[in-house]
């Protein structure tokens, strides 16, 4: 993937100083960025990966998730913190991961501990299990495991 990147920033240079243009300005160069990016992937079969800007915009899809679970949780968060009441049961819960990687399970324990309403407390030793506090153990436990499986899907994704 670096590589490609790299060979796509060769290639815009190479347009930028080539092109004879008087005015080389800002747009050559990036005119020369979509030109190489146009080569790279009708040659990345070539290359024996995947095109890299397939995992760039994996990338922005997982940011994307995550800010969408952030303002939904953050609503939830809101309206348990505004009721006059406040019925809600802190509790801890686990769950069994799919992740096998050290940087796996470290994204997604910092992705749901940025996530308000929970909070990963500890992980076990072989990475498998997560402890998570949750603020309202009755309501927002669903709407944690779903947020962790969107996560892990996306990290996945990533990942791979």
């Amino acid at each position: 993937m670096l590589g490609q990147f790299i060979i796509n920033l060769f290639i815009a240079a190479l347009w930028f100083l080539l092109k004879d243009d008087p005015t080389a300005d800002f747009t050559t160069f990036m005119s020369g960025f979509l030109v190489g990016t146009l080569i790279l992937y009708a040659m990345h079969r070539f290359f024996g990966t995947q095109f890299y800007l397939r995992r760039v915009l994996k990338i922005i899809k997982l940011i994307l998730i995550f800010i969408r679970e952030l303002l939904s949780s953050s609503v939830s968060v809101l309206k348990q913190v505004l009721d006059p009441q406040m019925n809600f049961t802190p509790g801890i819960f686990t769950y069994e991961t799919k992740l096998e990687g050290d940087y796996q399970v470290t994204t997604l324990a910092l992705l749901l501990t940025l996530t308000p309403g929970s909070v990963v407390m500890e992980v076990s030793e072989d990475n498998s299990t997560f402890y998570i506090h949750a603020m309202d153990i009755e309501e927002s436990k669903e709407t944690v495991l779903r947020s962790i499986g969107k996560f892990e899907r996306a990290i996945l994704e990533v990942t791979q």
